[in-house]
């Protein structure tokens, strides 16, 4: 992995790269590089075997600069056009996890021309009537001050597994690791912060502007972003496709990171096979 940093109007954005072919921009989640891992993951690096994986940090994430204009994911969404254009990706495939395929979902409904491919991992983003997103924001405070298999149970379909623990240690972690999540949390509550949390009212109805085939990929034991909502968006666009992955909740990336990248590598075209059979939904 490598790591540079561009320059949007005067704010810092970091960008972490691994990998040779085309490009693919990497939009992160919590459970994930700039979020809670300092380096890419085995999931990213399998991903590096078929795309050059571009992962720009969120505004305030990691080494990014905060940016004080950004109030709603509008804002968020014009900031990334602003960074496809310093990384001079006129067409791009974007794959994103949790709040990162949210904005993912926000950029296809706004350049749909200029996104190759989509693929999106557990991604917020919708309004499900009934079927909230779950409470980031309560579950990041430690319980007892020191434990916080609350927000693993929302990330992870086992909350006590060893990787789990890695990433949210209880009784916190290092310094550099508690600050990542901190500044994740900030961002998070620019664009998110609103309840049921990490959603767009009108994002469902535009979907639709997205006409090329979609990749939805979606935990079945998902407690943070129900699965119902990943049947919204394989419903919403003209073509998609879904695929679960059994036993795995909010992380796909983390709990079955071999076979996350195979499907995405295999639907946009990359090398790699899925080596296990995932559960399918709709197909478009």
């Amino acid at each position: 992995m490598t790591s540079r940093t561009i320059d949007i109007r005067g704010r810092k954005v970091a960008v972490a790269e691994a990998g040779k072919g085309a490009p693919l921009l990497y939009l992160h989640g919590f459970a994930d590089i700039h979020g809670a891992a300092p380096d890419f993951l085995p999931f990213h690096q399998a991903l590096a075997k078929d795309f050059r994986v571009i992962a720009p940090a969120h505004p305030a994430c990691a080494g990014s600069d905060e940016d004080e204009d950004i109030e709603t994911m509008d804002d968020l969404a014009f900031h990334y056009l602003e960074v496809l254009d310093a990384l001079e990706l006129e067409t791009v495939a974007i794959a994103g996890t949790c709040v990162g395929g949210w904005i993912a979902a926000e950029l296809a409904t706004r350049i749909p021309e200029r996104i190759t491919g989509l693929a999106l991992i557990a991604a917020s983003g919708l309004y499900v009537q009934d079927k909230p997103i779950g409470d980031l924001f309560w579950e990041a405070q430690p319980t007892n001050g020191t434990e916080f298999r609350g927000f693993r149970a929302l990330m992870f379909g086992d909350p006590d597994s060893a990787t789990a623990r890695a990433l949210f240690p209880d009784r916190g972690g290092d310094i550099p690791r508690e600050l990542a999540r901190y500044k994740a949390m900030r961002f998070a509550s620019r664009i998110g912060f609103a309840p049921p949390y990490f959603y767009n009212r009108k994002l469902r109805d535009r979907l639709p502007r997205y006409r090329s085939p979609a990749l939805i990929v979606w935990g079945a034991k998902d407690t943070m972003v129900p699965i119902e909502h990943a049947r919204a968006y394989a419903d919403a666009f003209p073509k998609a496709k879904l695929e679960t992955i059994a036993g795995v909740g909010h992380s796909p990336q983390i709990e079955a990171a071999e076979q996350t990248a195979a499907l995405i590598a295999q639907f946009l075209g990359g090398n790699t096979a899925v080596k296990k059979p995932a559960a399918k939904g709709k197909k478009g």
